[in-house]
């Protein structure tokens, strides 16, 4: 893992800052490109911040900011001014910092004097590491760390570190014939009148003696950037969306872009990308994540959910090792680099503690089929969603009573492992918290999407027996839900059991996820949509994670009343699958709408207040945007909108759209489908798919519980 590579998008570290991540580098810069210490800023890479300090200065001055523009996901333009000579009025000095980052830094400094006389400049750049882990800034945890030793080795400027075997450094060089000294860079210069002095500089990080090679091009604009090339590649294969409404048009353009944007790319596997969790500081392979979000991209790119298949495959779990939560065919939560990584996750770099990725990792696998993989490429993961359904058997249920369960095996590990995994997030209706071992209501409706699912491969495979074996799993699964979680005197399911099996039972949007994943009882469902509708669930905006009337309901919280787009994807979804069309169309038209107040960009939550309180929707202050989950969003909106239902084995292609009028006509070129490129048009009173991919024909909506 240690030469993962990130087609980065730049974004807000937060105000008055800017991020641009390119491999498993991401740079926070304040908007005169200076990194100050103190400040959740720096150079990361592999989850180490390198840089720590990098100040430029003219004549011992900070420099005043213009403007800054972005031109790519990593690399921006600084354009800053210096204070004006004495007995001037406006400065006659203009500094231009180009910044391209990819495993390291490369920076290009521009000194331009505007007056009509030569200017005596001197140009001072400081720089320092401090070596702090990604967490330790992120959380505002960073003590000085002792041993840090910054010196001058010939034309290089050397920081270097180490900690528990950890060893880390920085090596700075720069055109210009700059003279050093341990921290600082000068360069003494006259810039004639109405010219310009340029140099270059750069950082390397190094690991050991090892020095990482850097990504970035020779010179800023430079071709052979891997990360450019990516991101052109992808904008070229993306669809293209036609629609008379705009808003819609500019949410997909910046969602393609940000899912693009967002991707992983391993050197062992070129071909294999995986979706990274969000910028800036979740840049990192998280496996639930990276399942619902790839499963949401469908549409886009089936080799996403692909290649997020094998990458978490290769590190499935194989041994039991309580400290990083790993078990036998458990699929992985998080993989991280940084020294406080390892040290928290007891020694290694993968985290193992989600108990719904590994059902996640088997029904991503059954869809994938349904879009078209092809068969030898599920024979080739099967083993690896066998040993995921073992887990699911034994570790995942370890009092055998049907449901999978979660419990942290030390008080190291998260608390709570489903996606709701804040210390607070499961919870009862009075708001008590609930005691683990824990069985969430969305983990069991995942599991039997893992049983239908393997069940499928074995029909297909011809092996009645096992399809027969996890059929039966299936069903009595579903059986034993809607009997344990129902709550008769409610109208809802609980979400989760509780560890003396008692049903936890406040109303959250978990059960929009049952409903998805179609282990909801069809006379049930009404009462379920009904409640995730209701004015204390549904904001105008969005379905909450908690209803407003529950004990622990607080709509600036994490979990706990706030709205997420991912999870309001799946409840549309859900609500689809049951013939809920109307339902379905509110939520999904309530998050599109939230999109359209955040410039098309959903963020990774908002405040769950009532539209009627507020017009716009409250941004959640430290949300995570772009991010991949909540990006992907509004394609996962689109195809419930559009009920677009490929079953590429059976032969067949489903779509009825329910559209809103303003939407209309709608085209989507180069929708990904079978392996081809496809053109959708859907108009009021009709719908086209052309050309079709050899084997399948055009059917009616499949029949589903709840159709009315």
């Amino acid at each position: 893992m240690s030469g993962w590579s990130f087609a980065g998008q730049p974004s807000a570290g937060g105000p008055g800052t800017v991020t641009l991540v390119a491999g498993s580098t991401f740079c926070i810069g304040a908007t005169a490109g200076n990194i100050v210490e103190g400040a959740p800023m720096g150079l990361f890479v592999r989850d180490t911040r390198v840089l720590s300090r990098w100040l430029l200065e003219v004549d011992g001055d900070r420099l005043e900011p213009l403007t800054v523009r972005q031109h790519d996901p990593f690399r921006a333009t600084f354009v800053t001014r210096a204070r004006p000579r004495p007995g001037r009025a406006d400065s006659t000095l203009l500094v231009v910092r180009q910044r391209e980052v990819g495993d390291g830094m490369l920076e290009e400094l521009r000194v331009r004097n505007l007056g009509h006389e030569a200017a005596g400049v001197t140009l001072t750049l400081e720089a320092h590491s401090d070596f702090a882990d990604l967490f330790e800034v992120k959380e505002g945890r960073v003590h000085e760390h002792a041993g840090v030793v910054s010196e001058v080795a010939g034309d290089f400027l050397h920081v270097h570190h180490e900690v528990a075997g950890h060893a880390r450094g920085m090596l700075l060089s720069a055109d210009g014939a700059p003279s050093l000294s341990p921290g600082l860079l000068t360069w003494h210069l006259v810039v004639p009148a109405r010219e310009e002095w340029t140099a270059l500089v750069r950082v390397e990080a190094t690991a050991g003696e090892a020095v990482t090679a850097p990504r970035h091009s020779a010179q800023p604009n430079g071709g052979g950037n891997s990360s450019a090339e990516r991101m052109r590649a992808w904008r070229g294969a993306a669809p293209v969306l036609r629609t008379p409404d705009a808003s819609l048009t500019r949410t997909m353009a910046r969602s393609l872009e940000d899912l693009g944007a967002l991707r992983i790319f391993d050197p062992d596997h070129p071909e294999r990308a995986i979706v990274a969790a969000g910028a800036p500081w979740f840049m990192a392979v998280f496996g639930r994540d990276s399942l619902l979000t790839s499963w949401m991209v469908l549409p886009l790119d089936q080799q996403l959910a692909l290649g997020t298949l094998q990458t978490l495959a290769a590190f499935q779990g194989r041994a039991v090792e309580p400290l990083s939560e790993e078990q036998p065919g458990r699929i992985p939560h998080e993989l991280r680099f940084g020294r406080r990584a390892a040290l928290s996750l007891g020694g290694g770099n993968v985290y193992y503690g989600s108990v719904d990725a590994t059902p996640l990792f088997v029904m991503l696998l059954g869809e994938l089929r349904r879009w078209g993989l092809a068969r030898e490429q599920v024979e080739a993961l099967l083993p690896a969603a066998d040993r995921a359904m073992e887990w699911l058997r034994t570790y995942g249920d370890q009092d055998a009573d049907g449901f999978v369960e979660y419990q942290r095996a030390t008080d190291r590990g998260l608390p709570h492992q489903g996606w709701k995994d804040s210390v607070d997030g499961v919870t009862f209706a009075d708001g008590r918290l609930a005691e683990p071992p824990i069985a969430l209501c969305e983990v069991q409706a995942y599991t039997y999407g893992a049983y239908l699912a393997r069940a499928h491969f074995a029909r297909e495979a011809g092996d009645t027996a096992i399809a027969e074996q996890w059929g039966r799993r299936a069903v009595d699964l579903k059986a034993a839900f809607n009997e344990r979680f129902w709550l008769p005197d409610r109208g809802w399911f609980a979400l989760a059991l509780d560890r003396d099996k008692r049903p936890v039972d406040a109303l959250t949007s978990n059960i929009g996820h049952c409903l998805w994943s179609g282990i909801v009882d069809e006379d049930k469902a009404v009462q379920v949509a009904e409640h995730l509708l209701s004015p204390r669930m549904f904001t105008g905006f969005g379905v909450r994670t908690l209803a407003s009337d529950m004990g622990a309901y607080n709509p600036l919280s994490y979990h706990n009343g706030s709205v997420w787009p991912h999870d309001n994807a799946i409840v549309a979804a859900g609500l689809m699958r049951y013939g809920f069309v109307d339902e379905a169309r509110e939520v999904a038209l309530g998050i599109l709408a939230a999109a359209e107040r955040f410039d098309g960009r959903l963020p990774e939550l908002f405040c769950g207040f009532d539209r009627d309180d507020f017009a716009e929707p409250v941004p959640y202050p430290t949300s995570c945007s772009p991010q991949a989950w909540a990006a992907a969003a509004p394609l996962h909106l689109l195809r419930s909108l559009l009920r677009l239902e490929p079953d590429v084995p059976a032969g067949t292609l489903s779509i009825a759209p329910v559209l809103p009028w303003r939407y209309l006509p709608l085209t989507i070129d180069s929708l990904a489908l079978a392996g081809s490129r496809v053109r959708l048009i859907a108009e009021v009173d009709a719908v086209d798919v052309s050309p079709l991919p050899h084997g399948l024909v055009l059917a009616p909506a499949p029949a589903r519980p709840g159709d009315r």
